[in-house]
């Protein structure tokens, strides 16, 4: 199809009328010529559906090739990709088996997450079942020549009884690592069955035991992902771990000042949203290489209303606007999710998301993007 601009199309304005927009031109941004440098970044990448309940390998391995061309990594079998939302675990273990046999074609970095949904039902379960289950899949990931991510338990957040639940698990899992791991604290707005994560509902108390573990595991861990979408809050713990722990922002609202940093402490990134903008969010680093925060900050400013928007209440569907954009511009033949996730929400938030994408200089090709557009709308 044609990449000029200047497509029209009527999309629903949420309230029974139509407004009109004119998309402008497609998308300038262009693989690096070299891997970014100055911050570390993991895109958590989406899985392509070719049914509610069967993946299409062959585009989902294209995708993660796509994010790799741009220089990030990619976080593999974490939230994003639908973990515990209609990717079970068969399907999680063979996602990781192909993407790290990928990573090492591609030469790409990767990190996957291990969790403990191989347990199923019912959640509460001895802490011996939930540190081997860890175990299990940290032996999956590492033997294939991974590095673990270790995901929130919702088998840990139903079954522990304090604190120290959680200092044991966390102690007897990463002492089995042969690499440092990220940990990941994931907030109950993307996932309801974390709430009192780390034994405590007080975030700041929470905040304490998580900073307790990580200064007793340090030598086992890399860094802590922090996916609580509050920016104070993750400078503020930013701002107290311990030396050669790193902070992984998953502050999908407010990523371009946590990355960026204060001049003293800065985050590195794994984000969801970078699956839908990695082409900005690569340009935006190699910008900053070059010391031009001017540009980082102009490139990634119009990402963040599109951002926003995505992960929008209730967040945990934040999933559907990703792969709606991925659609869009071309990187799979339908819009659907495991499970039937795309019709979790409305038309109408669609067709925002088409607006701030093209806005934010993110599709392709205008006229792929405004004819899929109307097909959904028909």
């Amino acid at each position: 199809m044609s990449r000029a601009a200047g497509v029209s199309l009527q999309l629903p304005d949420g309230s029974g009328g139509w407004i009109q927009h004119t998309l402008g031109q497609a998308m300038t941004y262009r693989p690096p010529r070299a891997v970014p440098r100055c911050r570390t970044a993991f895109a958590a990448a989406h899985v392509v559906a070719s049914s509610p309940n069967s993946i299409d390998w062959e585009l989902t391995m294209a995708y993660r090739r796509h994010i790799w061309s741009y220089g990030l990594g990619v976080a593999e079998a974490m939230d994003t990709a639908q973990r515990g939302m209609g990717l079970e675990w068969p399907a999680a273990r063979e996602l990781m088996v192909r993407s790290l046999a990928e990573a090492r074609a591609a030469k790409g970095e990767i990190v996957c997450g291990a969790a403990t949904d191989q347990l199923g039902e019912p959640l509460r379960r001895p802490l011996e079942e939930i540190i081997d289950a860890y175990q299990e899949q940290c032996s999956l990931i590492e033997d294939a020549g991974g590095r673990v991510v270790m995901m929130a338990s919702r088998h840990l957040a139903s079954s522990a009884t304090d604190r120290e639940d959680y200092e044991r698990v966390y102690r007897e899992v990463l002492a089995g690592l042969h690499r440092p791991a990220i940990i990941h604290w994931l907030g109950d707005m993307f996932d309801p069955a974390l709430a009192g994560y780390w034994g405590v509902q007080d975030l700041s108390q929470a905040a304490d035991v998580c900073l307790a573990i990580l200064s007793f595991n340090r030598e086992k861990v890399d860094g802590v992902k922090v996916s609580l979408l509050d920016a104070a809050r993750e400078r503020s713990l930013r701002g107290r771990l311990p030396a050669g722990v790193r902070m992984y922002t998953g502050d999908d609202f407010n990523y371009p000042e946590l990355v960026r940093g204060d001049g003293t402490h800065h985050s590195h990134a794994l984000l969801g949203i970078l699956d839908a903008i990695a082409p900005a969010f690569s340009a935006a680093l190699v910008a900053a290489d070059a010391g031009d925060w001017d540009t980082y900050e102009r490139t990634l400013a119009p990402t963040v209303k599109l951002s926003r928007l995505i992960f929008s209440p209730p967040t945990y569907h934040y999933k559907a606007g990703i792969v709606f954009l991925a659609w869009l511009n071309g990187h799979q033949q339908r819009f659907r999710l495991l499970g039937g996730l795309e019709s979790a929400r409305p038309v109408e938030h669609y067709g925002r998301l088409l607006v701030l994408a093209d806005r934010a200089g993110l599709l392709a090709d205008p006229e792929l993007a405004a004819a899929r557009m109307r097909s959904l709308l028909e």
